[in-house]
């Protein structure tokens, strides 16, 4: 290779790298618009509260929301979830109403208002319980991405197998990221605040 045709390779070289690194810099600008990547979480829904009063999206604007997808027969991850949440809203003492949470069963063939108003009845008072036809139960576990599924035990009972993620929804309803209620409840607290 002659001298001329090597220092021509070089020098492409260099303007290709050069140029690489300009445009990568400028993808990353502050007040450049990013490309979304995740997929989207939460979206429409038509439910009912313990009280048999209508819910849907609706609902979730105005406070930061903590959502959590489980059944009343659950033996020990939704009630161990369910206390954690009213523990945080504990330690938001005077705060606690600006915060709201949902229990929302995958189980609707058994957790009828009723049994979830009986059942939350052990926890604290801002956690809503919302069930529906099966149709509806299904359309908010597409929306938010929750997998359950029947798993039959002896006797012909059956249990959920169900995702068991605390969702946290901000003030517009928008989904901001799982939400980790086993940290302790005063730094639980001071993050859902930051939401208000």
């Amino acid at each position: 290779m002659s001298p001329r045709l090597k220092l021509m390779t070089l020098f492409g070289a260099f303007a290709a790298g050069a140029l690489i690194l300009v445009v990568g810099v400028t993808m990353l600008l502050p007040g450049r618009p990013q490309i979304q990547t995740s997929a989207a979480v939460g979206g429409p829904f038509a439910l009912v509260d313990q009280n048999g009063v209508p819910v849907t999206e609706a609902v979730l604007k105005g406070k930061p929301s903590l959502i959590f997808f489980g059944f009343t027969h659950c033996p020990d991850v939704c009630p161990t979830a369910l206390f954690e949440m009213s523990e945080i809203f504990g330690a938001l003492g005077p705060d606690a109403d600006k915060v709201q949470a949902f229990f929302v069963t995958v189980d609707p063939e058994r957790d009828t208002p009723a049994l979830m108003k009986s059942y939350l009845g052990s926890f604290a008072p801002q956690i809503r319980g919302l069930s529906g036809s099966e149709e509806n139960t299904d359309a908010i576990k597409k929306e938010y991405r929750v997998y359950s599924r029947k798993v039959p035990l002896s006797g012909g009972d059956y249990t959920m197998d169900h995702t068991a993620v605390v969702y946290l929804m901000d003030k517009t309803g928008t989904f901001v990221a799982p939400f980790d209620s086993k940290q302790p409840p005063e730094r639980a607290a001071a993050e859902l605040k930051r939401y208000f």
